[in-house]
């Protein structure tokens, strides 16, 4: 796909603007699988990953996402080793308050001091002064609420993270969080097939939040054979996953999809989706 067109401003994909401040292009970049097995380690292929990166921005991506628990720390180091110095419209979002013992295993720590660690590192490793956006991984239930994101404002208020954003929490806790500091993004986990956090994708839109869909290319029995999504994707020319996320940026105008790969191939493929208009008969069709 070498004359694949770049992501711009006016395509179908569109922007949106994170904070009512950095303005990204809704088509992103998640950054968790270029790491090794079990999102441990290296990559197999470091110069592919940084390929991948590097490839990603060229095709007009301007948001990665990552987190200091990707790797551990392997992901935003091939990130600043990729791309530092960053294009001026290139934005990453980062996050803490999951820590890694093992291959697939993640702890939840979101203890402020461990916060506090979890962001410093990351400014380290990502090379910044500031980091343009960083969420709560995810919420630890032996830490009040309160206390984990009371910590991401006060390294806001330090100049230390631009944006304070969340993952993995229900409409009362974003409610909880909202009373205490803007909320830039959530990112849950929302795709075809798993669709648990609408509700909260709904008090995104409404509040005009980012959303963040993660794990957003699962597509269950809808990806069948002669099912809805193999039969538009047919009539389309397109592969599942391209109309998967399209389907995603059309559900709401705050979807901000990250599909991540460790391929440059596989991320071209995705890219490409960021040019595709849905149909609302098509929308439709996949439970739209």
């Amino acid at each position: 796909m070498a004359d694949l067109p770049a992501l711009t401003d006016e395509s179908p994909a569109g922007t949106f603007e994170l904070g009512g401040e950095l303005e990204v292009r809704r088509l992103g970049f998640g950054a968790m699988r270029i790491t090794g097995d079990g999102i441990w380690g290296p990559p197999d292929d470091h110069d592919e990953a940084l390929r991948v990166l590097r490839r990603a921005v060229e095709l007009g991506v301007t948001l990665i996402d990552t987190a200091d628990s990707y790797g551990p720390e392997v992901s935003e180091n091939l990130i600043a080793e990729a791309l530092h110095p960053y294009p001026e419209d290139l934005v990453i979002a980062t996050k803490g308050g999951l820590t890694r013992s093992g291959p697939g295993a993640w702890e939840r720590d979101g203890r402020p001091e461990h916060l506090r660690e979890a962001c410093e590192g990351s400014l380290r490793r990502l090379r910044v002064e500031r980091i343009d956006v960083y969420q709560l991984h995810a919420v630890d239930r032996n830490v009040p609420f309160e206390e984990s994101v009371g910590e991401l404002v006060r390294l806001r208020d330090e100049g230390k993270i631009r944006l304070v954003a969340l993952s993995n929490v229900t409409v009362q806790q974003l409610e909880q969080a909202l009373d205490m500091v803007p909320i830039a993004s959530v990112q849950n986990r929302y795709n075809l097939e798993d669709r648990d956090a609408e509700d909260v994708l709904d008090a995104c839109t409404e509040r005009g939040i980012g959303f963040i869909p993660w794990f957003p290319l699962a597509t269950g029995s809808l990806a069948r054979p002669g099912g809805p999504l193999d039969e538009i994707a047919s009539k389309l020319d397109a592969k599942p996953s391209q109309v998967a996320l399209a389907w995603l940026l059309k559900r709401s105008p705050v979807m901000l999809p990250i599909p991540g790969t460790g391929s440059v191939e596989h991320l071209e493929e995705n890219v490409e989706a960021g040019q595709m208009s849905l149909s609302d008969e098509d929308f439709a069709a996949l439970g739209g």
